[in-house]
């Protein structure tokens, strides 16, 4: 009798973890949430699309990348508020070390998850000058002359400015030989050329080509090819200085949030997909300096060659700089209170 029991069971059984398994997979969600930097709207904009459809031909599942773009730091507060970030595409590591050390949303060793340090592609600071650059900005050492108006957004709310920041600091520390004081008065002369300060780089965008405020606009090397060809009738300049920052552009799963939800496939293949060729290829034409080498030498003749300032050789790391320079009392604040 037993054994009549264990066979009328068996299909029983199967029945039943036939339906649990159409249910996990029917319970997959159909979207993810990326939430990323001020100003990357057009860049994800073309990119979720060839994503979605490539996932679509390999799952046979439709996904949709829903986006959330304001200032990286503020991005990252708002997460550990309780956004439900599935990935996070941000402009600076330490944003997304916060995510680990304050929310414990993500192991401490993100950055190995993927290439290159988690980061598909890098970009550095560069300006946007008015047509034929009338106050003769070519360096570092030209935002900080008088009668000069800077626009940048804020370093306490923006990655984009933080980095601004940073380069600015390295240059100083360049020109005046590791000068620690020298280089402090420097950068604050640029911040004193500053009529606002806005909380992130689509902000300082409009400030300066909409509001037409300032004489020039300091954003990252790929914003600034797409403000001039935006912008083309106003006859915008591009200013490569010859030294700047690199600025990485770390990417990761927001490991608890994607397990609750049961995304944490198709986020990973979805970060995965940005070092893909057809990716790198999108992000080149948004200006962005990437690592596929086949797509970079392609694109060799929009970017010209500087000297990349490396936060770890300079400054010692992004947790030495967190705690130097923004850091409550640290040398940004200082720097603002004297402006």
């Amino acid at each position: 009798m037993s054994n009549i029991r264990q066979i009328l069971k068996a299909p029983v059984l199967g029945v039943l973890a036939g339906l649990l398994g159409f249910t996990a997979a029917q319970a997959a969600p159909d979207r993810i949430l990326n939430v990323s930097y001020d100003v990357s709207r057009e860049l994800f904009a073309e990119l979720n699309p060839v994503f979605a459809a490539e996932w679509k031909e390999k799952t046979g599942q439709d996904i949709k990348i829903e986006q959330s773009h304001a200032g990286s730091s503020r991005q990252a507060r708002l997460i550990l508020e309780g956004l439900e970030a599935d990935v996070v595409t941000f402009n600076q590591v330490t944003d997304i070390d916060v995510l680990h050390e304050s929310g414990d949303l993500l192991p401490v060793n993100w950055a190995e998850a993927f290439p290159h340090n988690s980061s598909p592609w890098y970009s550095a600071p560069a300006f946007l000058v008015r047509k034929g650059n009338p106050k003769n900005i070519r360096n570092w050492d030209d935002l900080a002359k008088d009668g000069v108006e800077v626009i940048f957004p804020n370093p306490k709310t923006s990655g984009n400015g933080r980095y601004t920041y940073l380069a600015a600091y390295g240059a100083g520390l360049r020109k005046f030989d590791g000068d620690e004081a020298k280089t402090a008065e420097f950068v604050k002369k640029i911040f004193a050329n500053v009529p606002v300060f806005d909380t992130g780089g689509r902000a300082a965008t409009q400030t300066f080509a909409e509001r037409e405020i300032g004489d020039v606009l300091i954003t990252f090397e790929a914003e600034v090819h797409g403000i001039a060809a935006q912008y083309e009738k106003a006859g915008y300049e591009i200013v490569t200085p010859p030294v700047s920052l690199l600025a990485e552009f770390p990417v990761a799963v927001v490991d608890k949030v994607a397990e609750r939800r049961g995304s944490a496939e198709v986020s990973r293949a979805y970060l995965d997909f940005l070092y893909s060729r057809p990716a790198q290829e999108i992000a080149a034409k948004h200006f962005y300096r990437v690592r596929d080498a086949d797509v970079a030498a392609a694109n060799a003749e929009t970017f010209p060659e500087i000297e990349l300032i490396d936060v770890n050789e300079v400054f010692g790391g992004w947790k030495k700089v967190t705690e130097e320079h923004f850091g409550s009392d640290g040398k940004l604040d200082t720097i603002f209170v004297g402006n």
